[in-house]
């Protein structure tokens, strides 16, 4: 809804997921490392399976608002086994991804494309969660020209700044520091304080990065 997967529209169908975890491209041809996939249960897939159209079906958040309306377009088994071998490069259960993959997701996937409601509600951190296409306006806003993204899941530390500043420096730009605040790992520091880590460093930005703009 966001284009935060441009070019991908829609959850995979079977062709381009098949494509994806066999070839690590789109059918179109683009680099695509991972399947975005609709998990749902045998018996769901059952209940939207139908023989004379498209079915229909209202996508909700956990407080029950309307995000968008799914058109499925295609359902289908997908084998794991060879998804998490090919993905992940193992079908051990200790890998947090694959636990997830067999033991979480659901047995079926469908594909569909989506008409956007209106997108997730939240209640913190609201002036910087951004789409895509606002982030290129703040930048252009900002009139930045180079910058290199760091994208993380973890609190930054010294490490971190060093590398990303010595990569600005390199290319003669500045800092774009982009992080995870979905799933993570198990054990992973919550991603309210990982972002007030993230305000800190930028608070002390001149003493971290001297001369490199973030």
């Amino acid at each position: 809804m966001t284009g935060a997967f441009s070019p991908l529209a829609a959850f995979m169908d079977e062709e381009t997921y098949t494509s994806v975890v066999n070839d690590l491209r789109l059918p179109s041809g683009e680099v695509w490392p991972m399947p975005i996939t609709l998990d749902v249960s045998k018996e769901t897939a059952a209940e939207w399976k139908q023989e004379d159209g498209p079915t229909q079906v209202a996508l909700r958040d956990q407080f029950f608002n309307l995000v968008a309306v799914l058109t499925v377009t295609d359902i289908y088994v997908p084998n794991k086994q060879v998804e998490a071998q090919k993905v992940f490069g193992t079908t051990d259960r200790t890998h947090p991804a694959v636990a997830f993959l067999f033991g979480t997701a659901g047995s079926v996937y469908v594909g569909g494309t989506l008409e956007g409601v209106m997108l997730p509600q939240h209640y913190d951190f609201n002036s910087i969660r951004m789409t895509p296409a606002e982030v290129r306006t703040e930048l252009k806003r900002l009139g930045w020209g180079r910058f290199v993204g760091f994208q993380t899941r973890n609190p930054m530390h010294r490490a971190h700044i060093e590398l990303t500043r010595r990569a600005a420096r390199e290319i003669q730009g500045r800092v774009l520091i982009h992080p995870v605040v979905g799933m993570t790992k198990p054990g992973d520091v919550d991603y309210a304080t990982r972002v007030r880590c993230y305000q800190a460093v930028l608070k002390r930005a001149e003493r971290y990065y001297g001369e490199v703009r973030v």
